[in-house]
């Protein structure tokens, strides 16, 4: 066989050659030791959580290092393909603050290396398949679907693995070049085929999260170009990882099965191959059990889920690095203050068993996340949440933003600041108390009071009440109205002695809490009083005074 006429009859459009294009994606002048990482998604328009665990990886990484981090959209799938899709992975990529300094954008690209959609490659792609089959390491290969199929029965009913090699490929390897010709020119579709070797060999990589694995080396013919002359993954990766110069390949460990088609074609080329970095599945607890997160049972896979629920992106971030790192919250609680992204991020930290998404525990990483911040950014914040996902409550932080800003300051200037938001959405619940507009008394104070009992201490409350008291002196009405109506002013008393009393001063300001804020578990009522003025407290406690 004439390889290299066989090459011409292949790509006879394909004039450039693999010399030109190293010249023209040259080694890239970073300082030693630096990092080049990307992310390489496929626009299928389901954005979810892989994506981001990836990508905090491959910036981390990269940024750390003083490298590249860029984004390739690897969209050689077409059936698969989502219109818009693009933009929704870049909008919620930049939604959570991953930084790219090259690749796709939303309305073309930007960088010296691209194109960086694989299907504006094809001409790049083909130089390369045409180089091996110059070599004799690539052949055309027209087995139709059917053909395929009753090879893979065969194999089945014998009890061997699957797939086009040896001797299932001998008939389209043994091809001559009049024969390729003629079919060809009938028409009839073909794929481009790696050759693969049948030789039994061992292979090790180091990968930087797993150490070394062994497998068995390639011997499958797998596709290197389909029909339609798009590559597969798996030689778009390798010629794109090599002359977009990445120097760590970061990607899900079930990419490790197709490891050993991945380092033949880079041997074949001649080219470095990347410090491949497989990381863990993620994984969730169902009834006690791990197992995978499922896109149609776990709606917390889809990264818009996170934006729905109003999680910020920093306690997303915050969650993953737990994930990632197993020292980053001995890390954190030693740093509270410091950003997340002064964490020392290290492969040798990594797990590689699945990593748990815990949403529970995202909660209350999201409480410590809200509760650093303070009252000005939590209402700038939840207002652009709210004009995407509440409009309603954004038109009322809008009317009353002294009131809101005040409300988000409560309980936030102790040693100890509360923590009584955890999301956006949560937080329109938790402040609805603040406006007459979304006010409702949902806790009974039948537990805390008798009717008459209530109705005199609102009363008496009332007639007391000067809004410009200090907490101390408030307080010491409140303690003069307990003892007054035959309640312990110390819980410990009533405790002790529970015949003596009506009740404690606990049940006393539950009354005042369920009375201005609707719950018995509720912030600093001398606090919240001042953030609702004492027109709005008036009114609202006048109501129990009569009923």
């Amino acid at each position: 066989m004439d390889y290299q006429a066989l090459a011409e009859l292949l790509f006879p459009d394909s004039t450039a050659t693999r010399e030109e294009m190293e010249a023209r994606y040259p080694a890239r002048s970073l300082p030693e030791g630096a990092c080049v990482t990307r992310i390489g998604p496929s626009p299928t328009g389901f954005v979810h959580l892989g994506n981001l665990y990836n990508a905090v990886i491959a910036e981390r990484i990269a940024h750390q290092s003083g490298g590249v981090f860029y984004l390739r959209i690897e969209d050689t799938d077409q059936k698969r393909e989502v219109g818009g899709a693009v933009e929704t992975l870049i909008s919620a990529m930049s939604y959570y603050g991953v930084r790219f300094d090259e690749g796709a954008t939303a309305d073309g690209e930007s960088g010296s290396y691209g194109p960086y959609r694989q299907r504006q490659r094809r001409e790049i792609y083909h130089v390369f398949a045409k180089w091996l089959t110059a070599q004799g390491l690539a052949y055309p290969c027209f087995l139709t679907a059917e053909e395929i199929d009753a090879i893979r029965e065969k194999q089945t009913a014998a009890k061997e693995n699957p797939g086009i090699y040896g001797p299932y490929a001998e008939t389209m390897r043994s091809l001559s070049i009049e024969e390729i010709r003629a079919r060809m020119d009938a028409g009839q579709p073909w794929v481009l085929r790696y050759r693969g070797t049948m030789q039994e060999e061992t292979i090790e990589v180091t990968d930087a999260i797993r150490g070394t694995l062994s497998m068995p080396r390639n011997c499958m013919d797998f596709v290197l170009l389909k029909s339609d002359g798009i590559p597969t993954y798996h030689f778009a990766h390798v010629v794109d990882d090599h002359l977009m110069r990445s120097t760590h390949v970061i990607r899900g460990e079930e990419w490790i099965s197709s490891l050993p088609m991945h380092i033949e074609l880079f041997r074949a080329l001649g080219w470095e191959i990347p410090v491949y970095c497989h990381t863990a599945t993620l994984m969730k607890l169902d009834n006690g059990n791990k197992r995978k997160l499922s896109k149609r049972l776990d709606p917390e896979l889809a990264l818009s889920y996170y934006q729905q629920e109003g999680i910020t992106r920093d306690a997303v971030w915050e969650l993953l690095l737990t994930l990632l790192n197993s020292n980053y919250e001995e890390w954190r609680l030693s740093n509270p203050e410091t950003s997340y992204f002064a964490f020392p991020y290290s492969f040798q930290k990594m797990s590689i068993s699945g990593a748990l998404v815990d949403l529970d525990k995202l909660r209350d990483i999201s409480k410590d996340v809200l509760s650093r911040m303070t009252a000005q950014d939590l209402y700038d914040q939840l207002l652009a949440w709210c004009d995407t996902y509440n409009p309603d409550f954004a038109a009322l932080l809008r009317r009353y933003p002294e009131r809101s800003v005040a409300a988000l300051g409560v309980g936030r200037t102790a040693k100890k600041p509360r923590k009584d938001l955890e999301t956006w959405k949560q937080a329109c619940r938790f402040l609805s108390f603040y406006y007459d507009e979304t006010f409702t008394v949902t806790d009974s104070m039948d537990e805390q009071c008798e009717p008459e009992t209530r109705r005199t201490f609102f009363r008496t409350y009332l007639e007391r009440y000067d809004h410009s008291d200090d907490s101390t002196v408030w307080f010491d009405k409140v303690k003069a109205i307990t003892d007054e109506l035959g309640f312990a002013v110390k819980p410990k008393d009533f405790k002790k002695n529970p015949g003596q009393y009506k009740g404690s001063i606990v049940h006393i300001t539950n009354m005042l809490r369920i009375a201005l804020t609707g719950h018995a578990n509720a912030p600093d009522i001398h606090e919240v009083s001042h953030v609702l003025g004492e027109e709005i407290v008036r009114a609202r406690l006048a109501r129990f005074t009569q009923e």
